[in-house]
């Protein structure tokens, strides 16, 4: 569970505390508890299975893969896939891959429904690269029409490890993740993915450390 869930729970615990002390109003008393119940389940951070293969990229959210394709930046070719989050999906973001975090980098911007292709260079988003050893995986965490907070736990010279919680999205949103061009996918479009535990995709064996 992260710790915001037990804080939205506690303040409409107290709601429901001085609904019920002023009007014994069942109904004025269901409501809070019912919004303190949904945020103790939105904020739950279940336990997962990490994949220990080499070269294995892994989601960094859970959600759905709406986008898959090959985009050409500043650094040459990448691999490109944006992942959807909806208001039911756990919101704990993951490290996509083992190494040293090299920047975050953080931009303001606007709260666009997040399945909109712009909303990736226009809403508000964090930037986070990981160095794993002779290849660089980023992912942005991506505010979207609810989500109103991105929350990054990791700076820039921190190790990570495959698969730790590296930071959250409260509410809809979308996480975008570019890596080398080369890897080869292990899911399409459609494909339901879990945080830190569905592999996204492998680099082949010669362009991935081991454990990396």
């Amino acid at each position: 569970m992260v710790k915001d869930g037990y804080l939205y729970a506690l303040g409409l615990g107290v709601v429901a505390a001085v609904a019920w002390f002023f009007t014994h109003s069942t109904l004025l008393v269901l409501l809070p508890v019912l919004f303190a119940l949904f945020f103790l389940w939105f904020f739950r951070d279940p336990q997962r299975t990490i994949p220990t293969g080499p070269g294995q990229i892994v989601s960094p959210g859970d959600g759905v893969v709406t986008d898959a394709e090959w985009i050409e930046t500043t650094l040459g070719t990448r691999l490109r896939l944006s992942i959807f989050l909806n208001v039911f999906d756990v919101h704990v973001n993951r490290a996509p891959i083992a190494g040293t975090v090299s920047s975050v980098e953080y931009r303001p911007g606007g709260f666009m429904n997040a399945m909109q292709p712009e909303s990736g260079l226009t809403n508000e988003q964090t930037m986070i690269v990981i160095e794993g050893g002779g290849y660089e995986v980023a992912f942005k965490q991506i505010a979207g029409l609810l989500a109103r907070r991105i929350v990054c736990n990791v700076k820039a010279g921190d190790k990570v490890e495959r698969g730790q919680r590296v930071g959250l999205i409260k509410f809809g949103s979308r996480v975008d993740v570019l890596m080398p061009a080369e890897a080869e996918l292990r899911v399409k479009t459609g494909t339901r993915v879990k945080g830190g535990s569905t592999v996204l995709a492998v680099l082949p064996v010669g362009e991935a450390p081991v454990g990396a």
